[in-house]
């Protein structure tokens, strides 16, 4: 665009109408305006949307097999018209394009989440999003990018699809192999993608997705510079490191296609793909939705019209009798590696041994922080009257007394007040103090320190909300106060139970408003049976157990159990682990 036109729009944006882009929609919007969408230079229209839903092409029958939509609320497309333009802003508000509206359409959310996830259901990430998330109204129409967000990190390593291409054609490299990944690359990927581009004399692009901040094992700063610890283990000018700001979608064999597409749009002929490629299954940490090599197969079929050669990721195998490098293709008693990223012997974010083989020390001191310095978010969840505050008090002073760790209490009345003064109690309103909750505790989180809230929080959607924000910095730990609402009315020193039995307290929880009860916290107590200190010391103890935090030398003396002493924290649900740090 040039400087007068930019001008001339900026100038006239005062008279549009603002749409405030999120994360995703920041993404996609960067990728159509570099080309790394191509052929598409716009959101969807419907035509467009829903024979890619169903043939997974455009409705002209070119290959693309995943919807990339400006979804909006109900709301502001009602304010919309065709022909009119739209401010498309970042989170600062910067104008960063103009649209002009072409068509305002609603699109069927349920058969595209069947269509690219394979399932409807909210506990699959993706299609929560889509269903709950994402507003039910699309727009579509051309776009003038004004200006993209600005970038300050890893300049060296950012490059638009053209500036590669171009890149690729000076330097007289006619092969390039893409790898890409939203994790840290290990030693068993380093040998992997170094052989399979001598085999094919390939140049190795290594494409590191960091446009989606909630992949992946840690912050997408620690993944880079993971990655670009590796560059060295590669022969000279053998590999580049590009960052993609691309917002994946996790929906299994059409990610496979649609990610070669991507990369055959900055220059890569060759294409590796791994098996269970981005399939996150029906539920999160449940079974695949899709075979283990549905993904290659599917866009083996369209290989000849993809223009891309598809490599296969093949498991490496690790033997002690040969501990100098990886073999390919041979079975063993011994070790394995596999190539998603995890040691056999454990998980790194979660404070297991790694083997000295298994990765690089130089990655290792990116990715995985000592756990003893991981943020940590303590939501306690519950009904009014059921003891979070006060357990959260004890623990507050039982953790400072243990520990020099900063420890923050945001206790549910108190951000109420401070935070939240303005909201009232309609569903809207309890989401959004909740989300400024979590807002404010992810803050904590990324700076290493310790947080611990106290909300009533009574809708499961907005505790996984919430969840997905504070994990992408340090380690969530849901504590379900599930003491009986009839021990709750016992304790109920304002007499707010009785008002609002009586009708004079609309929308009470527990009452008049429903309280969805976890059914999978990492903790849960029950206030009715045991003390507010005893509660304290069994959370105390479920964070000495997994390592987050370090009894004190003097710990029997003080009163604090050791962990390798005792038994697991009656708290705890059995089969109950420490959630990854992000």
């Amino acid at each position: 665009m040039s400087p007068e036109r930019a001008a001339e729009l900026k100038a006239a944006a005062r008279d549009f109408i603002s749409l405030d882009l999120n994360p995703r929609q920041l993404c996609d919007l960067e990728m159509l305006a570099t080309g790394a969408f191509s052929p598409l230079t716009g959101f969807m229209g419907r035509a467009d949307y829903e024979q890619v839903c169903s043939s997974m092409r455009l409705a002209d029958g070119t290959l693309w097999p995943v919807p990339v939509t400006l979804n909006v609320p109900l709301a502001t497309a009602e304010r919309l018209a065709a022909g009119q333009k739209v401010a498309l802003r970042d989170i600062e508000g910067t104008m960063i394009a103009v649209l002009t509206v072409a068509e305002i359409w609603r699109p069927d959310k349920v058969r595209e989440a069947e269509a690219l996830y394979g399932t409807s259901k909210p506990t699959h990430p993706e299609a929560n999003y889509l269903l709950n998330v994402a507003g039910e109204a699309c727009v579509a129409g051309t776009i003038e990018v004004v200006e993209l967000s600005a970038r300050h990190d890893f300049l060296s390593f950012r490059g638009a699809p053209a500036a590669l291409r171009a890149a690729f054609q000076a330097a007289g490299t006619h092969l390039v192999l893409a790898y890409q990944t939203h994790k840290a690359m290990h030693r068993a990927h380093v040998e992997f993608t170094r052989n399979i581009a001598r085999a094919h004399n390939a140049h190795l692009l290594i494409q590191g997705v960091v446009g989606k901040k909630d992949l992946g094992e840690t912050t997408h700063y620690a993944r880079a510079r993971a990655l670009r610890a590796v560059l060295d283990r590669y022969p000279p000018d053998g590999a580049r490191l590009n960052l993609l700001d691309l917002s994946t979608r996790q929906c299994g064999p059409r990610a496979t296609l649609w990610h070669a597409i991507i990369n055959k749009n900055y220059g890569c002929t060759h294409f590796v793909v791994g098996h269970d490629h981005h399939d996150l299954g029906e539920y999160a940490d449940g079974a695949p939705v899709y075979g283990r090599f549905q993904g290659l197969e599917l866009a083996a079929r369209h290989e000849h019209e993809l223009g891309v050669r598809l490599v296969p990721m093949r498991n490496l195998i690790y033997e002690e009798d040969h501990p100098e490098h990886f073999l390919v293709g041979r079975t063993s008693q011994r070790h394995v590696s596999v190539p998603d990223g995890h040691s056999p012997f454990g998980r790194p974010e979660r404070g297991h041994e790694i083997a000295q083989w298994f990765s690089y020390p130089a990655v290792l001191r990116q990715i995985v922080p000592p756990r003893q310095q991981q943020g940590i978010t303590l939501f306690f969840t519950g009904l009014s009257g059921s003891g979070k505050s006060t357990v959260a008090q004890v623990l507050v002073a039982k953790l400072m007394e243990v520990s020099s760790r900063p420890v923050t209490l945001l206790d549910g009345d108190v951000v109420r007040k401070h935070l939240s003064s303005e909201l009232g109690f309609t569903r809207e309103h309890r989401d959004l103090n909740i989300l400024r909750l979590g807002y404010v505790s992810s803050l904590i989180a990324s700076h290493g320190g310790i947080v611990i809230c106290a909300p009533i929080a009574p809708y499961a959607q907005t505790r996984a909300q919430v969840r997905g924000m504070i994990e992408q910095h340090g380690i969530f730990i849901e504590v379900y106060v599930a003491t009986p609402i009839a021990m709750c009315e016992t304790r109920d020193r304002k007499g707010l139970y009785a008002r609002a039995r009586a009708g004079l307290i609309k929308n009470f929880t527990g009452v008049s408003d429903p309280y969805e009860a976890p059914t999978a916290a990492e903790i849960a107590i029950d206030t009715s049976n045991i003390s507010p200190q005893q509660a304290a010391d069994d959370i105390l103890a479920y964070l000495f157990a997994g390592g987050l935090i370090e009894p004190p030398a003097d710990a029997a003396d003080a009163g604090h159990r050791a962990p390798e002493a005792q038994a697991a924290p009656r708290t705890q649900r059995p089969d109950a682990e420490p959630r990854p740090a992000r």
